[in-house]
């Protein structure tokens, strides 16, 4: 058996956020059903053709233990924009909390012209998802190979 939470939002995670900018808008869910909140840029930036650059959005986010802030692309991002998360998918982990741990998005600018991402802009998602820790157990190599990438078919 699961259990379904309640969509009143009274099973929501609580979760301590610092504005470092005065301008910083604290993430939002844009309908009651999104699985992720929307991450907006604090400033005007420019990103030249085929660079990576770190678009501030003014706050610091304390992760709850056990679990990490994914950052994703919107999807309209790639498509309207031009750009993308560079490392495809950004990791915030629970002790990058500090009073200058800033969450940035790393985006890369794939097009030939440079984009103007604005104060505001909703540039990225994020989804809290648990993060279990691991002990490993070295064991000797299994009997049967599967084979390489792509063996299934």
């Amino acid at each position: 058996m699961f259990h379904v939470p309640d969509r009143t939002g009274s099973d929501a995670l609580t979760v301590r956020i610092t504005r470092i900018h005065p301008g910083a808008v604290v993430p939002e869910y844009q309908t009651a059903e999104a699985a992720a909140f929307d991450l907006a840029a604090v400033e005007d930036l420019t990103i030249d053709p085929g660079r990576v650059a770190l678009i501030p959005t003014g706050l610091v986010i304390k992760v709850p233990l056990r679990m990490f802030l994914g950052i994703f692309a919107r999807s309209s991002t790639p498509l309207k924009r031009g750009l993308m998360v560079a490392n495809g998918v950004g990791v915030i982990d629970p002790d990058y909390c500090g009073p200058t741990d800033e969450v940035k998005i790393a985006v890369m600018n794939f097009t030939a012209d440079p984009v103007t991402v604005r104060a505001g802009d909703r540039i990225a998602q994020g989804i809290l998802l648990e993060s279990p820790r691991v002990e490993w157990v070295e064991a000797e190599a299994g009997e049967v190979s599967r084979g390489g990438f792509g063996s299934s078919g």
